[in-house]
């Protein structure tokens, strides 16, 4: 609707309600999960039983052993965070390579390849690893019984999760930076061979640097992604399990208000990448 167009009190006020009602919605349940990684119980719900910071600084002398102290946590996040970023690198690699493909070439099937790029953002992530679990395991088997050789990489672990999620993040990489290229200037990179530059130079000088607040933003979307990915990670986990898959672990076992508190620290660590994205994409624009 026009903005200057007289709206009646109870528009307004519905209105209001509707924004208060889906703030309301998005955010108590976060605030919940907040407040009780604070709560002085040996359970992550009411009632509130006092303050403490057990749950992140308990060493484990008492009953209570906090997040900073929890090896079994530091462990999975060291997964997590080993995977995050190999399938950044390799996703924002790919997304380039691929945007270049779509973006610069001209060729049969070309529509076809865009099309097909999309399908596993439609496929459910489950679907998704079962198929990849399943493509691996008789490939492994396969050259295990033609060989000898056992290609454990294939196997359920770090790797093949690895893969997995490179098979669905590389294509949002794709759609980030080709929206970027798309709006390149092409009479610059002409202007350049007519100078004499070569198209390594042209690459590095010119079309990089114009990429960078996609490749930047391509790689912390693809991070987010990856870490806290849970569908296609829990299938192709093998016994090193990334943090996602073991925080879900503890709580068909009982949970604790660690997992709360797992929980604050993800929510600031991904509110401060969205800043960080947000305040580059702001800086690029002026």
């Amino acid at each position: 609707m026009i903005p200057t167009i007289h709206q009646s009190g109870t528009i307004k006020a519905l209105r209001l309600t509707y924004v208060a009602a889906f703030f309301l919605f998005l955010f108590i349940p976060l605030v919940v999960v907040i407040a009780f990684a604070f709560n002085d119980a040996a359970y992550p719900m009411p009632p509130w039983h006092g303050f403490t910071l057990d749950w992140f600084l308990a060493d484990g002398s008492s009953d209570r052993t906090g997040l900073f102290f929890d090896q079994d946590i530091l462990t999975s996040l060291g997964y997590s965070l080993r995977v995050a970023v190999c399938v950044s690198a390799i996703s924002v690699f790919l997304g380039t390579c691929n945007a270049f493909l779509l973006e610069r070439f001209k060729f049969k099937g070309q529509q076809v390849l865009s099309v097909m790029m999309l399908l596993p953002l439609v496929i459910p992530g489950v679907i998704l690893g079962i198929s990849i679990l399943a493509l691996m395991s008789h490939i492994a088997q396969f050259v295990e019984d033609m060989t000898g050789m056992e290609l454990e990489f294939l196997r359920p672990g770090l790797v093949l999760v690895t893969i997995g999620q490179i098979s669905y993040i590389a294509s949002i990489t794709t759609l980030t930076i080709s929206a970027r290229l798309k709006r390149f200037d092409v009479s610059l990179e002409e202007a350049a061979l007519n100078l004499g530059a070569s198209r390594w130079a042209i690459f590095m000088t010119i079309i990089l640097p114009y990429l960078r607040p996609a490749l930047v933003g391509a790689a912390m979307i693809a991070f987010l992604l990856s870490f806290e990915n849970f569908n296609t990670t829990y299938m192709l986990t093998g016994s090193d399990a990334p943090l996602t898959v073991m925080i879900y672990g503890r709580m068909k076992d009982g949970a604790t208000p660690v997992v709360n508190a797992i929980s604050l620290m993800l929510m600031l660590v991904s509110a401060a990448l969205v800043l960080v994205m947000n305040f580059r994409k702001t800086k690029s624009d002026n």
